[in-house]
C-alpha cells in the first residue's frame, strides 16, 4: 500500500488550491480481503470486483501507464476518484490518460496525479485535467503547488480551456 503524505488540491470552479493531507490508500496487488474505505484499487483488481465496488464513492481506481481508459469505460462517470501514476519523470502517457478519461469517459470526479509529480509537472497536468496532485514526502508541496502560477495563458486548448487563445480574442 502506498500512502503519500502531501495531497494538493484545486477547485476546478474557482481555481483555488489547497495543501492538505492524504486520506487515500493505493493498493498495488490483489486481495480477497474486503475493500476498506478510501481505497484506491489498481484498474485490473477494480475490474475483477466491479460488482463489489461499483457505486461506492469510498473506492476508486488507479491506472498504471500501460492501462487503457477503455477498460473502464462509461464506468468512469459514477467514479469519485482516479488516480494516473507517473512512474518517472519521462513517461507522458499519464497525460494521455488524464485527457481522455476527463473528455472522452465523461469523469468529472478528483483526477489524481501520482507517483513522480512534481512542480515543473503541475501546470501540464492541470491542462490535461488534473486537479489533485500527490507530492512525494521528499518535496515540498507548497514550492510545489507554485508551479501552477508558471504561465498565465496558454496558445493551445486543453481540458482546462476549451478555446484556443485566437478564438478568445
Amino acid at each position: 500500500m502506498v500512502k503519500a503524505p502531501h495531497l494538493i488540491k484545486l477547485d476546478r470552479a474557482s481555481g483555488q488550491r489547497e495543501i492538505t493531507a492524504n486520506h487515500w490508500t493505493r493498493v498495488k496487488e490483489a486481495s480477497d480481503d474486503p475493500v476498506p474505505p478510501h481505497t484506491l484499487l489498481p484498474l485490473q483488481e477494480w475490474l475483477a470486483r466491479r460488482d463489489e465496488v461499483i457505486g461506492r464513492d469510498d473506492v476508486g481506481v488507479w491506472f498504471a501507464p500501460d492501462d487503457e481508459p477503455e477498460s473502464l469505460g462509461s464506468d468512469a462517470a459514477t467514479l469519485t476518484v482516479i488516480a494516473v501514476e507517473f512512474p518517472a519523470f519521462t513517461d507522458g502517457r499519464g497525460f494521455s490518460i488524464g485527457r481522455l478519461l476527463r473528455e472522452r469517459f465523461g469523469f468529472t470526479g478528483e483526477l489524481r496525479a501520482v507517483g513522480d509529480v512534481f512542480k515543473d509537472t503541475l501546470l501540464y497536468l492541470k491542462r490535461c485535467g488534473f486537479d489533485a496532485f500527490e507530492i512525494r514526502a521528499d518535496h515540498d508541496a507548497h514550492e510545489a503547488a507554485k508551479g501552477l502560477d508558471d504561465f498565465s495563458d496558454a496558445y493551445q486548448a486543453a481540458v482546462d480551456q476549451p478555446l484556443p487563445l485566437f478564438r478568445r480574442r
